[in-house]
């Protein structure tokens, strides 16, 4: 399994189709710095292909005032949730 960091929302840049076109079935996706914003439910809708498997930060939802506005099918998590995923996935790709 690898581990997706995406730091760019749907509404500003178009990288998270090359995300998703790297993405296997048991990749998961994690949003992070303005990433975040596509966790919205305006934005979520980029990313049905891996839900169940979508993460978001909660800092960064915090530092833009996001927090507690994301959509259902977003998981949120801390920043030891981040550092379980990345133990948990055999590698890590950053897209920015």
């Amino acid at each position: 399994m690898i581990l997706h960091i995406l730091n760019r929302p749907p509404s500003s840049s178009l990288v998270y189709r090359e995300t998703l076109a790297a993405m296997s079935d048991t990749d998961r996706l994690l949003l992070v710095e303005d990433g975040v914003l596509g966790a919205l439910t305006s934005q979520v809708r980029h990313f049905q292909q891996v839900e169940g498997r979508l993460f978001a930060l909660r800092e960064d939802l915090h530092a833009r005032g996001l927090e507690g506005q994301c959509d259902a099918v977003v998981q949120v998590v801390d920043v030891d949730g981040f550092v379980t995923l990345t133990e948990e996935a055999d590698k890590t790709v950053s897209w920015f």
